[in-house]
């Protein structure tokens, strides 16, 4: 008995310490640090060929991780946002667009829902279950300004949601109060600091005309305490992130860093930021910088926003560095849509297109020892990003997704992602008409859901998609046409009433 006893004690010893080795040697949950920047262009950073803006942190980040050149989202923020926070597919959430953008009746348009109901579940909520601390920044938008009264309505809508004026704070105490299950707490956060339904930080009178915009202080953000340092809302998000990581180092944590920058309205982060990009010369590839007059300015202004971003994920990278955490620590750095603000002569389209310069966005994935230093012209859609934070954490995750895990991609090129295709539906109206949209390998084929009309665009040779090929080549239409009407038909696609297709 005496033998036994002691044979159990040593055996519970023995694999206490095979447990701690295990950890030492990096198997335990890695730190997850996903920062999503608004409206931040395809090559408005330095690691994807921009000379006018400077971002050397970021790129410091691209050339030691994965760069993803073909790196997808939505055309706008609340499908982009939805899509990377429930891992579904527009048609399944009905967030098919910024509601307030949408243009024309019930006839062309299925318009598009704000609030994502519960039955979504979001990556946060998986993610806390299995011990991760949580927290939200900057911006959320996956809440509509009435979500109560929106849910309750009957679908599909007969006109399009609205929204308050930006000095209008009477929803504040109903959502402070009885809407805190749409609000990050309510999804796996511990806390929540400047998520609202807002999809700008400009809750000030005058809005995008207001003095500060919402990046200087005083923050007129209800879900943003003042604090008597506060200057520039950028740099108070990382203060936070910071601090949350400090607090809770000895956990696996995830920080969902969602900056409001670089969105509208524009600012200058100071006068000499500004004045340094005015007198700096601009970038004739990309047209960055290459404006005159108030143009040029605006220009500049946006270019301090950017910069202003880089040294802040610098300041991300340096608190890792110093606490010996970014070993374990994986940072993905991407964008909502496209670039709105700032410029692209090499990509067709910017925020709220579905050509490239609306939809591809940079992105880069950084996590020391563990990605394989490179470049991946693989597609990647923003669907993908949920399914990704299952495998790191280890989730057996079984609710519905649409996309793949891509951590294949961290030290190979599996064939499973290099052949698969992407879908786009949008279904609501804003720059142009609905429209379903599939892309393989490197052929994308647009169908407009109002008339039917084709359009494919060879993205290899033909990146601007200046040459519709779809009469040139009618074998690659037909062949990508009938998968995506097949994709369609086998998910049950609505489609807006007055389209001609079935």
């Amino acid at each position: 008995m005496r033998f036994h006893k002691t044979f159990c004690v040593l055996t519970g010893l023995f694999c206490f310490v095979l447990a701690l080795a295990s950890t030492a040697m990096g198997e335990s949950k890695p730190n997850i640090v996903f920062i999503l920047v608004d409206d931040l262009g395809h090559a408005d950073v330095g690691f994807n060929g921009s000379t006018y803006y400077e971002t050397p942190n970021i790129d410091a980040l691209a050339r030691g991780g994965l760069v993803i050149e073909n790196a997808y989202m939505y055309p706008t923020c609340s499908p982009s946002r939805t899509a990377l926070a429930t891992g579904k597919q527009s048609f399944r959430t009905g967030v098919y667009t910024v509601p307030v953008l949408e243009k024309g009746d019930d006839q062309q348009n299925i318009f598009s829902r704000w609030t994502v109901g519960a039955e979504h579940t979001m990556y946060s909520q998986p993610l806390a279950d299995a011990g991760y601390k949580s927290i939200h920044l900057g911006k959320w938008h996956l809440v509509g300004p009435y979500p109560k009264e929106e849910l309750a309505m009957e679908f599909p809508l007969k006109e399009k949601l609205q929204q308050p004026d930006p000095w209008d704070f009477s929803w504040v105490p109903y959502h402070k109060e009885h809407c805190r299950q749409y609000y990050p707490e309510g999804r796996g956060y511990l806390k929540n600091i400047g998520g609202t339904y807002r999809g700008d930080p400009a809750l000030e009178v005058g809005g995008y005309k207001g003095e500060t915009g919402g990046y200087f202080a005083p923050f007129s953000n209800p879900f943003i305490e003042p604090k008597p340092d506060d200057k520039w809302l950028t740099d108070r998000l990382t203060d936070e992130a910071i601090g949350f990581m400090g607090e809770h180092q000895e956990h696996p944590f995830f920080i969902n860093l969602h900056y409001y920058t670089v969105h509208r309205p524009i600012r200058g982060r100071s006068e000499e930021l500004v004045q340094k990009y005015m007198n700096k010369p601009g970038d004739p590839i990309t047209g960055q910088g290459t404006s005159e007059g108030r143009n040029k300015e605006r220009e500049a202004q946006y270019a301090t926003m950017i910069e202003s971003l880089d040294d802040n994920v610098g300041r991300i990278v340096e608190f890792l560095d110093k606490n010996g955490l970014r070993n374990n620590t994986l940072i993905l750095f991407t964008s909502d849509n496209g670039q709105n603000v700032g410029r692209n002569d090499q990509l067709r389209g910017k925020k709220g297109y579905i050509y490239e310069g609306g939809i591809r966005v940079p992105t880069c994935v950084n996590w020391p020892g563990k990605i394989d230093a490179r470049r991946t012209s693989n597609a990647v859609t923003c669907l993908d990003y949920f399914p990704t934070f299952m495998d790191l954490a280890g989730i057996e995750y079984d609710g519905v997704l649409d996309g793949h895990s891509i951590t294949g991609l961290f030290q190979g090129e599996p064939e499973s992602l290099q052949t698969r295709p992407l879908f786009w539906h949008l279904a609501s109206c804003n720059k142009h008409g609905t429209c379903s949209v599939i892309r393989k390998n490197h052929h994308k084929l647009i169908q407009f859901l109002a008339d039917g009309k084709l359009e494919l665009y060879d993205l290899k040779n033909d990146p601007r998609e200046e040459r519709n090929l779809a009469v040139e080549n009618p074998e690659q239409t037909q062949v990508l046409l009938k998968e995506l009407v097949e994709w369609r038909k086998a998910n049950d696609v609505p489609l807006p009433p007055g389209s001609v297709l079935r």
